[in-house]
């Protein structure tokens, strides 16, 4: 992503949160980005999908904060689990995305409805997965309707905990998170012992591993990496630079070592933050952590 698209986003995204999407104009965002029409249609073909690109990038960004969690961690630390849960709500409040989701959620809009649902359901199978790591193939069975049970109760309880609240910022998220999860230690254990299952992991479980999510090849992400550097300039940034070759090399191997790229991206990602590339990094690390997690579900 161009300096110039990356202006038009954050600037898009500021007018819909203090303006309003419905209200917000396409001519709105020109007049604010110093674009032309032609530019931003070059960029996005309607406004629905300027916020989509918006909704994302705020995804592909928690999505890899998650994942640098686990960096050394034990995937079965019920205190990770909750870690990343918080990243999400950590990501949602920085870029202040809550009013946007509302948003959708009145909005009649189907592109944009079904493109929350297709997330929701892809957050319900990242949960439902990370409850097995934490509690065990016996709880398989039962990680579905639990990832349910988990959000929803996270959702309802933000909800009284605002209503009582005079401002958003006393809500403490780690410990409500903390005592959702201290309440699914019965739960679980009470549905595996009484074999207590709703949605289970049938139909519903099926349409959740068909959620289309494209993952690039590796050697789409070589053209990639390499494109990147090429926009470099030598002596700009040096360990930026030098964290890319790596994973440039290593790539390039038949068998990549996945614990060495999982090392070095938080520092490739860390390298490119506030320059004028920290967007293309990002999008890249991303891009590079679905990979990564490709391979590793292939090799179990």
């Amino acid at each position: 992503m161009n300096d110039r698209k990356q202006h038009v986003l954050l600037t898009a995204q500021r007018i819909f949160v203090n303006k309003g999407f419905a209200t917000t104009s396409v001519q709105d965002i020109l007049d604010e980005s110093g674009i032309s029409k032609g530019t931003f249609y070059n960029y996005f073909s309607s406004k629905n999908e300027c916020l989509i690109a918006i909704l994302e990038h705020a995804h592909n960004e928690a999505t890899v904060r998650r994942q640098e969690l686990l960096i050394g961690g034990d995937i079965s630390s019920k205190d990770v689990l909750i870690e990343q849960i918080l990243v999400r709500m950590q990501v949602n409040r920085e870029q202040n995305l809550i009013p946007l989701f509302e948003t959708i959620f009145h909005s009649g809009d189907s592109d944009l409805r079904a493109f929350v649902k297709k997330n929701h359901l892809i957050e319900l199978s990242w949960l439902s997965r990370r409850l097995i790591d934490i509690y065990g193939k016996d709880a398989m069975a039962y990680s579905f309707d639990c990832a349910v049970l988990t959000l929803g109760m996270i959702q309802h309880m933000m909800h009284v905990w605002k209503a009582g609240s005079k401002e958003d910022n006393d809500i403490d998220t780690a410990k409500l998170v903390h005592f959702i999860f201290r309440q699914m230690d019965v739960i679980i254990a009470n549905m595996i012992s009484t074999k207590d299952v709703l949605l289970g992991d049938s139909a519903f479980f099926i349409s959740i591993e068909n959620v289309d999510v494209d993952v690039q090849t590796k050697q789409q992400l070589l053209v990639d990496l390499v494109a990147f550097k090429q926009t470099l300039e030598d002596n700009a940034n040096p360990k930026g630079i030098q964290y890319l070759q790596f994973l440039i090399d290593e790539l390039q191997v038949e068998q990549p070592k996945i614990f060495l790229i999982e090392t070095i991206l938080r520092s490739f990602r860390e390298a490119f933050s506030k320059t004028s590339h920290e967007l293309e990094a990002r999008e890249l690390a991303f891009e590079l952590w679905r990979y990564v997690s490709t391979i590793e579900e292939e090799r179990k």
